[in-house]
């Protein structure tokens, strides 16, 4: 019993003395600053990516140097929003409601009206550019769902659209 008492004893020690001790925390290694600034310049340049297109940075012909200016007009295939976007951010910080006439557009800067007319039956619709995308070869435009039903049938999915800036 004494042999117990003893072991228990000792138990009870080694465990408050464990339990008191301290982990030595490992912190990760930190970036240098000058590349923590440049991360953070990167960031703080709002719509960089909106003023110079890939191919005026690569050097090739950029055919959309006045996409955002009046007229300018583009053909290809638009699709609407995923319901899972609904009360989502978009690029430009605006929440994405289902019901505005809004628009996803690769390079066209935030704020621009286009009017995106559905080459099928001819029906039109003005929409503000506000986000990124589609980044699916062919697409031109995401539409929100308002203003692709205004031009088509959700049923369709997928339409042949032209795309003519306005503002």
């Amino acid at each position: 019993m004494k042999f117990m008492l003893k072991a228990l004893t000792v138990l009870l020690i080694s465990s408050f003395i464990l339990g008191c001790s301290t982990a030595q925390q490992t912190v990760p290694s930190a970036e240098p600053a000058e590349k923590i600034d440049e991360k953070r310049r990167k960031v703080d340049r709002p719509g960089k990516a909106d003023q110079t297109s890939k191919a005026s940075r690569t050097g090739k012909e950029d055919r959309s140097s006045n996409a955002d200016q009046p007229g300018y007009v583009e053909k290809g295939r638009a699709t609407f929003y995923a319901n899972r976007h609904q009360s989502r951010k978009t690029a430009n910080g605006e929440i994405y409601h289902h019901q505005r006439y809004t628009a996803a557009h690769r390079t066209l800067p935030f704020g621009t009206k286009v009017r995106v007319t559905n080459i099928k039956n001819g029906k039109s619709v003005v929409v503000t550019i506000n986000d990124r995308g589609p980044f699916i070869k062919g697409r031109i435009l995401d539409l929100s769902r308002s203003a692709f039903n205004r031009i088509a049938s959700m049923s369709s999915g997928v339409i042949e659209v032209k795309m003519e800036v306005v503002e």
